[in-house]
């Protein structure tokens, strides 16, 4: 889509693909913090990682069992919270150790059986290996998670602001939360190639965090942190490419550190001191 752009393949496929990743994860991520549910990011990466191995272990596309085992754990997060009456947090909590259970058992029987899996594509994510269809997936679920967060920008921002008052005012939650538990599961099984299941809680939670030391408002937010978070990847993805660097780490590092400069800049951190 942009070798008018950018003659070279790799460096445009790389690009292409941390662009459309972060802008999805960006939307996300300011819908998973304000919802204080950030243990959503770990869990879902890690039932794409446990899919992902799965996938591997018996000779399925990872891609597919990856998208498969992140939304049937969507599926089951939310009635399991509600039926069980537990927090959010607890029944994320149980779900990341089942997940992380299932691909440290599913990669250590294939190295137990010489089948010499190597681990690291799902640890760390190669965006190099990606295929084009995999970069049009990116972008379609992409432009569906702005269409749909803009259809429904009402209730989710009741939502956000109070599940309770949102459910008393005749807003169905249920089924946004759903919904949304559904989006993150495929915007985090499609990422997995890219970032890997360790790193994609960077991009789940830290661009919201960003915005966030400089945005008022929840709109501001979903301005704000979609275009840090494609500015951040971008510039990671051609750097790791020009010098050989991985590519996935290094923008989850940058990410770290535009994070730490924005807590130092944040005007929200200036004025809170100015009150002791």
């Amino acid at each position: 889509m942009l070798e008018f752009l950018i003659p070279n393949n790799v460096l445009c496929h790389a690009v292409e693909a941390m662009f459309f990743a972060s802008i999805g994860c960006a939307i996300l991520s300011v819908l998973i913090t304000q919802m204080n549910i950030a243990s959503i990011g770990f869990t879902m990466s890690h039932a794409a990682f446990a899919g992902g191995a799965a996938g591997v272990f018996f000779g399925l596309p990872m891609m597919i069992s990856a998208t498969a085992l992140s939304v049937l754990t969507a599926l089951v997060m939310g009635p399991l919270s509600y039926r069980t009456r537990m927090h959010t947090d607890t029944t994320l909590g149980v779900l990341f150790g089942t997940m992380m259970a299932l691909a440290i058992f599913f990669i250590a029987l294939m190295q137990s059986t010489g089948r010499g899996f190597d681990a690291s594509a799902l640890l760390y994510g190669n965006v190099v290996s990606l295929y084009r269809e995999e970069i049009y997936a990116l972008a379609l679920i992409m432009l569906v998670i702005i269409l749909l967060i803009t259809l429904f920008s009402k209730e989710i921002t009741a939502i956000t602001f109070h599940r309770k008052m949102a459910e008393i005012s005749g807003i169905r939650v249920q089924p946004v939360y759903y919904l949304l538990l559904l989006l993150i599961a495929i915007m985090v099984a499609l990422c997995l190639p890219i970032v890997g299941g360790l790193l994609l809680y960077v991009w789940l939670v830290t661009p919201a965090a960003i915005a966030y030391q400089f945005c008022a408002t929840i709109r501001q937010m979903f301005i704000a942190a979609p275009i840090v978070a494609a500015c951040t990847s971008v510039i990671g993805a051609f750097v790791g490419i020009t010098y050989s660097l991985p590519v996935g780490p290094l923008t989850a590092v940058l990410f770290s550190g535009v994070f730490v400069s924005a807590v130092a800049l944040s005007p929200k951190r200036r004025v809170k001191n100015q009150t002791y």
